[in-house]
């Protein structure tokens, strides 16, 4: 049985596996595009687009791939790792836009609730509302996300731990979640 958005506001660690499988987006969610930005001089940091390919030149060291996932091909499609710069811990604030679409049924209440976690211990957590989404239909987010401040000591331990910062994101309509990603998150000295 899938959490409940009330659990999922429990979670002080990384879920061990997916709390529901593909089949669960019966909406046809889709992301397209997604790009985060340090809210500060306004930089992209990070961007990808599914429906265009790279331009020749493009900054590669904040590369986002999917890691290899012998035992379970649907894990490699909902788990992202990201490489950042270090320098990205510095940020105080960051916005991302995520652009995409819902099938034929409306998507009442959409929501999304993200938590970070550094070795299996709960650093930040993040809930959004979308509202509502007509069928058919493009849509964009965007959210702005107030990072916590580090310690110098604590930068250092993240930095010496690559891939020891994950989260989960849990998107849920009408109070059902429907589905369920995972991210890693390295940061370069």
């Amino acid at each position: 049985m899938a959490p409940t958005v009330e659990e999922v506001l429990t979670y002080s660690k990384p879920t061990e596996g997916f709390c529901v499988p593909l089949s669960a987006n019966v909406y046809n969610i889709v992301f397209h595009s997604f790009k985060i930005r340090d809210m500060e001089n306004n930089k992209c940091l990070f961007e990808v687009d599914g429906d265009k390919e790279p331009e020749a030149g493009e900054n590669q060291s904040q590369v986002a791939t999917h890691p290899s996932v012998d035992d379970d091909p649907e894990a490699a499609v909902r788990t992202i790792r990201y490489n950042f710069a270090s320098d990205f811990l510095k940020c105080k604030t960051i916005g991302t836009k995520l652009v995409f679409s819902v099938g034929e049924k409306p998507v009442p209440n959409f929501r999304m609730i993200e938590r970070h976690y550094f070795k299996e211990k709960l650093i930040k957590s993040f809930d959004f509302a979308f509202g509502f989404c007509i069928p058919n239909s493009t849509n964009s987010w965007e959210a702005i996300y107030d990072l916590p401040e580090l310690t110098k000591e604590e930068e250092a331990e993240i930095i010496a731990n690559p891939f020891a910062t994950k989260s989960d994101s849990f998107y849920f309509v009408d109070g059902e979640l429907v589905m369920h990603n995972k991210a890693e998150y390295g940061y370069n000295a």
